[in-house]
């Protein structure tokens, strides 16, 4: 494993994320990091498995 580079303009934040699972609508506080304006989770909200920080993982703020 190797570090390319670090991104100065990425911040980690803390968001309520609500999430439908089913019928049902749930909601949890949930690791995600702000890059260029999106916010993109970095673990699913209903189990807490990781996920990469591709943009095309962002969430419409």
């Amino acid at each position: 494993m190797k570090i390319l580079k670090e991104l100065d303009d990425a911040k980690l934040i803390i968001v309520d994320l609500e999430v439908r699972l089913g019928k049902e609508l749930r909601s949890a506080p949930t690791l995600c990091a702000k890059y260029k304006g999106k916010i993109i989770p970095l673990n699913t909200a209903h189990d807490g498995r990781p996920i990469l920080m591709k943009e095309e993982n962002s969430i419409e703020n």
